[in-house]
């Protein structure tokens, strides 16, 4: 089955054009890549972070590095902001364009089940954080935390704005 198909590459003059195109399109079209997670426990409950540089209480999350994976991101951002590990792999639910932060924001978002492996005291960066149940959430959701739940339940279809 390998020899079937049309290689992506052939000689080192296309890889030198398509990598001239990808500085091209860095610098015309370049956008930035987020990643951020419904975080489920076992017994339902959501995983919500309060960080010390902007009100209110998100799901966790962050940029994707150059370099990295959208999964890699994802998991360094969960143990980071949460001392989180995923029990299996996390389920894409949307990709959303986050005009919010610029006009080139795009943030992939998923619905991951998770456990923390120790508590996460607050630090520089996040000024608290816990498990919350759906029916007892914390005052100070911010709006996009209120989409993606109302879209996580069901309640009204994704956007495709963050």
């Amino acid at each position: 089955m390998a020899e079937k198909g049309v290689p992506e590459m052939q000689g080192a003059l296309q890889r030198l054009g398509v990598s001239l195109l990808h500085v091209y399109f860095r610098f015309r079209r370049g956008m930035t890549l987020g990643v951020r997670a419904a975080c489920f426990d076992e017994e339902g409950r959501i995983f919500l972070v309060r960080h010390t540089y902007v009100p209110g209480w998100y799901m966790p999350g962050g940029g994707v590095e150059r370099n990295e994976t959208a999964f890699d991101a994802l998991e360094k951002e969960l143990r980071e902001e949460g001392n989180l590990e995923l029990v299996e792999p996390p389920v894409l639910f949307h990709a959303y364009f986050n005009t919010r932060i610029s006009r080139r924001d795009h943030v992939l978002f998923y619905r991951a089940l998770v456990r923390q492996t120790a508590p996460r005291l607050p630090d520089r960066e996040i000024a608290e954080c816990g498990f919350f149940r759906l029916d007892d959430l914390p005052d100070g959701l911010t709006r996009a935390t209120l989409d993606r739940l109302a879209e996580l339940s069901g309640e009204r279809p994704p956007s495709h704005y963050w």
